[in-house]
């Protein structure tokens, strides 16, 4: 992987300056009209750029395309990074790679949109324990972003075990409010803004539950209760609509421009609609409340992370258009998941809501295509038969949609991201591995060539350097 790396810092550093240049003006008193309000400027854009890769067309496979489809026998074709074609009569351009893949599997590449890797990082100790802001309730002002660290080798795992593509780093969730998240490509770089997927939008990630009114509580503060947990809650939004209004009226109306307040923007900019709202929240009574409290103030819930109870509220979650991730079988390890059901994402599935599988774990993201087929399997057992291409869905296009970026990417769809994975055998089979990824067209894992494998800066000169465990 060191051939390809070489070729990223010069390219870097070039989008690094001109994208300083470009950062918009966010204080002054001009009345002029600008692009955005104040509170939803971007001073961290993203300096992605895609490695290189060549013309390829994988053929003889087996397609999962990720919307539901299934295609026996055939051929994904993709150029310059984007999907060409996907059907079983292609053609492959003059000077194409093509890979016989009889026996195998295509799909999207999966999409984990709970993740904490590089804010979390390994090895697990203290020194890297950046996801958890616990001095105080609210830490709206905070960014993940500031805390993720490239260099953690879960990112590598994540890419040649799990065939993860993309994801999304979220603080964690022992504050109400935990701050901002952000979503990244899963490419080797130097800055996290280099792993930026562009302009996705960033998330806000909040709590409710046990966790916050443990940590605070224990703390002889406000929120010791659920009780507490919503009166803080609405307190907080309800300075966010005061803040948005004057944000508003200064954009509006000019004149001197309100007084900047970092952890406001990020509130202020759900409430407009640009950043995504993920909430930490197991209990379906506790879901209703925040939905309650959405419609006071008026933004909305992007999905429900942890969700355990969802299935209980099936019809809620997808009358509101509310997503719930959740895992396969991990449960009743505290008070709040004692309700958890293995069936949950097929009952989901089946009451026509959004319906997602996550990780929340540098271990588990590596095997999510196996946590689906544990899911598939359960919703199996009480009659609920999910088709393998259908429960795909739940790996790639629904979590496209938690974060916003399904235009893009989360399926094999001609014009989108080619964020692609060959797989040794059924990806629903515990004995089946990517055998190559592909992200933007540039081939990035290959388990058969021991240069392609991922190594970051810190495992160098490592015991175990390299190690394809």
């Amino acid at each position: 992987m060191k051939a390809v790396r070489a070729t990223f810092p010069f390219t870097a550093c070039f989008a690094l300056m001109a994208c300083a240049t470009a950062s918009p003006t966010i204080s002054g008193t001009s009345p002029e009209p600008r692009l955005a309000p104040g509170y939803l400027a971007d001073p961290y854009p993203s300096t992605y750029q895609r490695y290189p890769g060549v013309p390829t067309m994988v053929a003889n496979v087996t397609i999962y395309d990720g919307e539901g489809g299934r295609i026996d026998r055939g051929s994904v074709l993709f150029a310059d990074g984007k999907i060409v074609q996907v059907g079983q009569q292609i053609v492959p351009p003059a000077g194409a790679t093509v890979i016989d893949g009889t026996g195998k599997w295509v799909t999207p590449g999966i999409i984990d949109v709970h993740s904490h890797l590089g804010a979390s990082a390994a090895p697990r100790i203290q020194a890297l324990s950046d996801h958890n802001e616990e001095t105080s309730p609210v830490t709206a002002n905070v960014w993940v972003e500031h805390s993720v660290w490239p260099q953690d080798p879960g990112f590598g795992r994540a890419l040649m075990n799990g065939g993860v593509t993309t994801l999304q780093i979220l603080p964690g969730s022992a504050n109400l409010v935990g701050g901002r998240s952000v979503v990244l490509k899963n490419v080797y770089a130097r800055t996290t803004r280099a792993m930026k997927f562009p302009d996705a939008p960033y998330g806000l990630k909040m709590a409710c539950g046990e966790n916050p009114k443990r940590v605070y509580g224990a703390k002889g503060r406000e929120p010791s209760t659920r009780m507490g947990e919503v009166a803080v809650d609405r307190a907080t939004w309800a300075k966010a609509v005061e803040y948005k209004r004057k944000w508003d009226k200064y954009e509006r109306d000019g004149g001197e421009s309100p007084a900047r307040d970092i952890g406001l923007d990020t509130l202020a900019g759900v409430l407009a609609g640009n950043i995504r709202l993920h909430t930490h929240c197991y209990r379906a009574d506790e879901m209703a409340n925040f939905i309650g409290m959405s419609a006071e103030f008026g933004y909305h819930v992007a999905a429900f992370h942890h969700a355990v109870e969802a299935y209980k509220i099936a019809d809620l979650l997808k009358a509101n258009g509310i997503c719930a991730a959740v895992w396969a079988d991990w449960y009743t390890f505290k008070m709040e998941s004692y309700d958890g059901i293995p069936e949950n994402l097929a009952l989901l599935q089946k009451e026509g809501a959004c319906a997602v599988i996550h990780s929340d774990d540098k271990n588990s993201i590596q095997h999510l295509n196996q946590e689906v087929a544990k899911a598939q399997t359960a919703g199996r057992t009480i009659g609920v038969d999910i088709p393998d291409e259908m429960a795909w869905e739940w790996l790639s296009i629904n979590p496209a949609r938690v974060l916003g970026i399904a235009d893009r990417t989360g399926s094999l769809k001609p014009g989108k991201m080619a964020d692609v994975v060959l797989w040794n055998g059924n990806p629903l089979s515990v004995y089946s591995r990517p055998e190559r990824v592909w992200i933007d067209g540039a081939l990035l894992f290959d388990a058969n060539d021991p240069k392609l494998r991922p190594v970051s800066d810190f495992e160098l000169g490592q015991p175990g350097e390299g190690d394809a465990k």
